[in-house]
């Protein structure tokens, strides 16, 4: 069996720590680096239309009583400030408070979103498609990588926290008594610093259990659709073609029929027909749980109103299903702003599990004394790192020096 030499020196590991134990404890360290940058990029990612709000004026507008205009209101709003651009698709506000976003194509081939006032029609800013959003997504799902090679690298981390969480629910005896354990600080008892970042970690790591469940289901799910798992995609109506843009009351019409095939759809967004598209296509949520918007979607043909076809989220296999749950599951999306709250208040727990794994052991040395490591704390905590140290810092550099890269292509550069 392999050794985890975690002992200052190179000394043999004391007795009484079980073969479960030192795996737990060498996954937490040797990979912390990187497991703390992913975990921190997915809680930042699932507030990351709030950040974009909280850093871009134009996406913040004032919450009305007066009726919203139509969504053929914005769409000749955003042609009328761009007239050379193509309409791609609107997105309906995401809070009372947020502007519609309408993603527009230059001549030159850049993608930009025009932001909207949702009751004014007022377009109050027209801005790069890359924003905090974007970036946060890419660098947590696949690194800014190629999807075929960084979903695998940021998807093993599930495979690691789930054998994680095994070897620490193993290791941890009668784990059920410590839901109600809360950690204490008795101040002058030595070695008290270690004790309570202990008790913290095994506390936080109890209450976090179905999270981190979730986390793992979901994120070796998109592993598995990498690799051809991906589940069949829903049947699309044939090509539409030579018809002209509609916007105003033209696309308003479109979408009211669209609404007439099913008057529960909560429509979320409007898709307008490239130069090989399948007519407006129009998406939301309805009757169907844990399914994203595209789930539910029905296509019109600009050039007559006729609806050529509608696809409903409850009449997805099973699956289509367990495809469309990752998304929401995962990010917390489907119970809207109070959902991803929670989402985000337990990513931090979990992203600080990572941090006190490594205080623990950052700890224990200071306390052990040994003259073979670096007496400074984070020198000490380097060298524990070991090699593992710098493949973790590469990955997350070339996550960064790819990011000029993306901006310059969604410019249309």
């Amino acid at each position: 069996m392999a050794r985890f030499p975690v002992q200052a020196g190179g000394k043999t590991p004391k007795k009484g720590r079980s073969p479960w134990w030192w795996v737990h404890h060498w996954l937490g360290l040797k990979l912390a680096i990187f497991m703390t940058f992913v975990l921190a990029t997915g809680t930042l990612a699932t507030l990351s239309n709030e950040i974009d709000w909280l850093v871009d004026p134009a996406q913040r507008v004032m919450p009305r009583e007066t009726p919203k205009a139509s969504w053929g209101d914005w769409a000749a709003a955003v042609k009328a400030a761009e007239p050379e651009a193509t309409l791609q698709y609107l997105v309906a506000p995401l809070e009372p408070w947020f502007a519609a976003r309408v993603v527009i194509e230059r001549p030159d081939g850049g993608l930009r979103i025009a932001y909207v006032d949702p009751w004014t029609s007022e377009v109050r800013g027209v801005h790069g498609w890359f924003n905090v959003n974007r970036f946060l997504r890419n660098t947590h799902r696949h690194l800014m990588m190629p999807v075929a090679v960084g979903v695998p690298i940021v998807g093993s981390m599930a495979l690691v926290l789930l054998v994680s969480l095994i070897t620490g629910l193993v290791t941890y005896k009668k784990f059920w008594r410590g839901f109600t354990r809360l950690p204490q600080w008795r101040k002058g008892r030595q070695g008290e610093a270690r004790r309570f970042t202990g008790d913290l970690h095994r506390f936080v790591g109890l209450w976090s259990i179905w999270f981190l469940a979730l986390i793992i289901l979901t994120g070796l799910w998109y592993v598995v659709e990498v690799f051809g798992g991906r589940a069949p995609p829903e049947p699309k109506p044939q090509v539409v073609t030579g018809a002209a843009q509609p916007i105003g009351p033209e696309l308003d019409a479109l979408i009211a029929r669209a609404q007439a095939v099913d008057p529960d759809l909560r429509i979320s967004g409007v898709s307008f027909p490239g130069e090989k598209g399948r007519g407006v296509l129009v998406v939301g949520q309805a009757r169907a749980i844990l399914v994203r918007d595209r789930a539910n979607a029905i296509w019109v043909d600009p050039r007559d109103g006729k609806v050529l076809l509608a696809s409903r989220g409850e009449q997805m296999n099973l699956h289509q299903r367990i495809s469309e749950a990752a998304d929401p599951l995962h990010f917390g999306t489907f119970g809207g702003l109070s959902t991803r709250l929670i989402w985000f208040l337990f990513g931090l727990l979990v992203t600080g599990l990572s941090v006190t794994g490594v205080m623990i052991y950052s700890l224990r040395m200071a306390r052990a004394q040994n003259e073979t490591r670096p007496r400074h704390g984070l020198l000490r905590l380097w060298v524990s790192f070991g090699p593992a140290a710098y493949p973790a810092l590469g990955l997350i550099l070339i996550s960064i020096a790819l990011t000029p890269g993306a901006v310059v292509a969604a410019a249309g550069g």
